[in-house]
Protein backbone atom coordinates (compact mmCIF):
# COMPACT_ATOMS: atom_id res chain seq x y z
CA UNK A 1 0.00 0.00 0.00
CA UNK A 2 1.25 3.20 -0.73
CA UNK A 3 1.93 6.47 1.71
CA UNK A 4 -0.30 8.54 -0.67
CA UNK A 5 -3.51 5.91 -0.25
CA UNK A 6 -3.11 5.31 3.22
CA UNK A 7 -3.06 9.13 4.35
CA UNK A 8 -6.00 9.01 2.39
CA UNK A 9 -7.78 6.40 4.55
CA UNK A 10 -6.52 7.98 7.37
CA UNK A 11 -7.96 11.48 6.07
CA UNK A 12 -11.27 9.62 5.15
CA UNK A 13 -11.54 7.78 8.90
CA UNK A 14 -11.04 10.83 10.82
CA UNK A 15 -13.81 12.83 8.87
CA UNK A 16 -16.09 9.99 8.90
CA UNK A 17 -15.79 10.58 12.78
CA UNK A 18 -16.13 14.20 13.21
CA UNK A 19 -18.94 14.70 10.68
CA UNK A 20 -20.74 11.87 12.76
CA UNK A 21 -22.93 13.55 15.65
CA UNK A 22 -21.98 12.15 18.99
CA UNK A 23 -24.72 10.24 20.74
CA UNK A 24 -26.17 11.53 23.93
CA UNK A 25 -25.05 9.68 26.89
CA UNK A 26 -28.05 9.74 28.87
CA UNK A 27 -31.45 10.14 27.24
CA UNK A 28 -33.98 12.84 28.72
CA UNK A 29 -36.87 11.65 30.48
CA UNK A 30 -39.80 12.92 27.88
CA UNK A 31 -37.35 10.87 25.27
CA UNK A 32 -36.93 7.91 26.98
CA UNK A 33 -40.83 7.89 28.05
CA UNK A 34 -41.87 8.19 24.36
CA UNK A 35 -39.69 5.37 23.28
CA UNK A 36 -40.64 3.31 25.93
CA UNK A 37 -43.75 3.76 27.29
CA UNK A 38 -44.57 0.90 29.39
CA UNK A 39 -41.56 2.13 31.54
CA UNK A 40 -43.29 5.48 32.56
CA UNK A 41 -46.37 3.80 33.44
CA UNK A 42 -46.52 2.90 37.04
CA UNK A 43 -49.59 1.51 39.39
CA UNK A 44 -50.67 3.04 42.46
CA UNK A 45 -53.01 0.09 43.38
CA UNK A 46 -51.22 -2.76 45.70
CA UNK A 47 -50.71 -6.35 44.74
CA UNK A 48 -52.47 -9.01 46.09
CA UNK A 49 -51.42 -12.20 46.43
CA UNK A 50 -53.73 -14.72 45.54
CA UNK A 51 -53.41 -18.45 44.51
CA UNK A 52 -52.68 -20.55 41.77
CA UNK A 53 -56.83 -20.76 41.20
CA UNK A 54 -58.46 -17.67 40.37
CA UNK A 55 -60.89 -18.02 43.23
CA UNK A 56 -58.67 -19.03 45.97
CA UNK A 57 -56.86 -17.36 48.63
CA UNK A 58 -53.57 -16.16 49.39
CA UNK A 59 -52.04 -19.70 50.18
CA UNK A 60 -50.75 -20.48 53.95
CA UNK A 61 -47.40 -20.86 55.04
CA UNK A 62 -46.10 -23.89 56.43
CA UNK A 63 -45.30 -24.37 59.75
CA UNK A 64 -41.51 -24.72 60.29
CA UNK A 65 -39.87 -27.04 62.31
CA UNK A 66 -39.44 -25.04 65.46
CA UNK A 67 -35.45 -23.97 65.18
CA UNK A 68 -33.66 -24.00 68.49
CA UNK A 69 -32.11 -20.40 70.40
CA UNK A 70 -28.81 -22.04 71.47
CA UNK A 71 -25.94 -20.25 69.83
CA UNK A 72 -23.18 -22.57 71.88
CA UNK A 73 -22.96 -26.16 73.26
CA UNK A 74 -24.10 -27.32 77.09
CA UNK A 75 -20.63 -27.96 78.41
CA UNK A 76 -20.65 -31.41 79.38
CA UNK A 77 -17.85 -33.54 80.69
CA UNK A 78 -15.91 -36.35 78.54
CA UNK A 79 -17.54 -39.39 80.30
CA UNK A 80 -21.03 -37.66 79.96
CA UNK A 81 -20.20 -36.84 76.33
CA UNK A 82 -19.58 -40.46 75.66
CA UNK A 83 -22.18 -41.61 77.99
CA UNK A 84 -25.13 -39.29 75.53
CA UNK A 85 -23.64 -40.27 72.68
CA UNK A 86 -23.44 -44.13 73.12
CA UNK A 87 -26.86 -43.98 73.97
CA UNK A 88 -28.23 -42.12 70.77
CA UNK A 89 -26.34 -44.18 68.53
CA UNK A 90 -27.30 -47.66 69.67
CA UNK A 91 -31.05 -46.17 69.78
CA UNK A 92 -30.05 -44.83 66.15
CA UNK A 93 -28.96 -48.18 65.25
CA UNK A 94 -31.89 -50.01 66.55
CA UNK A 95 -33.82 -47.54 64.80
CA UNK A 96 -32.01 -48.34 61.74
CA UNK A 97 -32.20 -52.10 61.55
CA UNK A 98 -35.94 -52.01 62.32
CA UNK A 99 -36.35 -49.88 58.74
CA UNK A 100 -33.92 -52.16 56.96
CA UNK A 101 -35.98 -55.10 58.51
CA UNK A 102 -39.47 -52.78 57.08
CA UNK A 103 -38.20 -51.84 53.65
CA UNK A 104 -35.83 -53.88 51.06
CA UNK A 105 -32.49 -52.50 49.68
CA UNK A 106 -31.61 -50.68 52.87
CA UNK A 107 -28.47 -51.67 54.38
CA UNK A 108 -27.20 -50.83 57.98
CA UNK A 109 -23.83 -51.42 59.31
CA UNK A 110 -22.31 -50.47 62.68
CA UNK A 111 -18.41 -51.01 62.91
CA UNK A 112 -16.20 -49.20 65.43
CA UNK A 113 -17.78 -45.82 66.78
CA UNK A 114 -19.31 -45.40 62.45
CA UNK A 115 -22.92 -45.66 61.54
CA UNK A 116 -23.53 -46.39 57.95
CA UNK A 117 -26.99 -46.61 56.29
CA UNK A 118 -27.78 -47.26 52.59
CA UNK A 119 -30.63 -45.44 52.06
CA UNK A 120 -31.49 -46.47 48.32
CA UNK A 121 -33.69 -43.74 47.25
CA UNK A 122 -31.21 -40.94 48.77
CA UNK A 123 -27.53 -42.60 49.22
CA UNK A 124 -25.24 -43.05 52.18
CA UNK A 125 -25.48 -41.65 55.48
CA UNK A 126 -22.69 -41.89 57.90
CA UNK A 127 -23.15 -40.85 61.90
CA UNK A 128 -20.25 -41.38 64.11
CA UNK A 129 -18.78 -39.61 67.40
CA UNK A 130 -15.95 -36.69 67.41
CA UNK A 131 -14.39 -36.98 70.96
CA UNK A 132 -12.03 -34.51 70.91
CA UNK A 133 -14.51 -31.64 69.92
CA UNK A 134 -17.74 -33.94 71.95
CA UNK A 135 -19.93 -33.65 68.86
CA UNK A 136 -21.52 -35.98 66.36
CA UNK A 137 -21.06 -35.76 62.70
CA UNK A 138 -23.55 -36.43 60.31
CA UNK A 139 -22.78 -37.01 56.43
CA UNK A 140 -25.83 -36.61 54.54
CA UNK A 141 -26.62 -37.09 50.89
CA UNK A 142 -29.61 -34.79 51.12
CA UNK A 143 -28.71 -32.05 53.62
CA UNK A 144 -24.94 -32.45 53.45
CA UNK A 145 -22.06 -32.59 56.36
CA UNK A 146 -23.48 -31.25 60.04
CA UNK A 147 -21.55 -31.50 63.14
CA UNK A 148 -24.11 -31.62 65.91
CA UNK A 149 -23.29 -30.57 69.53
CA UNK A 150 -25.46 -31.57 72.75
CA UNK A 151 -26.99 -28.91 74.32
CA UNK A 152 -29.90 -28.57 76.73
CA UNK A 153 -33.09 -27.34 75.82
CA UNK A 154 -35.58 -25.58 78.39
CA UNK A 155 -33.19 -24.37 81.24
CA UNK A 156 -34.33 -20.80 81.21
CA UNK A 157 -35.83 -18.40 83.73
CA UNK A 158 -39.26 -19.22 81.88
CA UNK A 159 -39.87 -22.93 82.30
CA UNK A 160 -39.83 -25.48 85.34
CA UNK A 161 -36.83 -26.13 87.03
CA UNK A 162 -35.74 -29.74 85.84
CA UNK A 163 -38.20 -29.44 82.62
CA UNK A 164 -35.29 -28.96 80.32
CA UNK A 165 -34.73 -31.47 77.86
CA UNK A 166 -31.40 -32.33 75.43
CA UNK A 167 -31.03 -32.69 71.83
CA UNK A 168 -27.98 -32.86 69.49
CA UNK A 169 -28.01 -29.24 67.27
CA UNK A 170 -26.21 -28.17 64.44
CA UNK A 171 -25.24 -25.07 65.70
CA UNK A 172 -24.91 -23.02 62.46
CA UNK A 173 -28.89 -23.48 61.52
CA UNK A 174 -30.23 -24.48 64.51
CA UNK A 175 -31.81 -28.03 63.50
CA UNK A 176 -31.93 -30.92 65.50
CA UNK A 177 -30.19 -34.48 64.48
CA UNK A 178 -33.63 -36.21 65.84
CA UNK A 179 -35.74 -33.72 63.45
CA UNK A 180 -33.14 -34.45 60.26
CA UNK A 181 -33.14 -37.91 60.73
CA UNK A 182 -36.84 -37.94 61.08
CA UNK A 183 -37.19 -35.87 58.07
CA UNK A 184 -34.93 -37.61 55.63
CA UNK A 185 -35.30 -41.16 56.72
CA UNK A 186 -38.11 -41.70 59.02
CA UNK A 187 -36.87 -42.70 61.75
CA UNK A 188 -37.43 -40.96 65.12
CA UNK A 189 -34.49 -41.30 68.31
CA UNK A 190 -34.51 -39.77 71.33
CA UNK A 191 -37.88 -39.14 73.41
CA UNK A 192 -39.77 -38.25 70.14
CA UNK A 193 -39.32 -42.13 69.29
CA UNK A 194 -41.15 -42.48 72.94
CA UNK A 195 -44.47 -40.49 71.65
CA UNK A 196 -47.36 -41.91 70.61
Amino acid sequence: MSASRSARCLRQAVRSLSIRPAAPRYLPRQALCASIPAICQFSNTSRSFKGILPDTDEPTLKEREPLHEVNEPTPIEIDEYHERADQYLEELVTRAEELAEEKEGIDVEYSAGVLTIAYPPNGTYVVNKQPPTKQIWLSSPVSGPKRFDWVMLGESQQQKEGAASGDWIYLRDKTSLTTLLRKELGITVGEESNRP
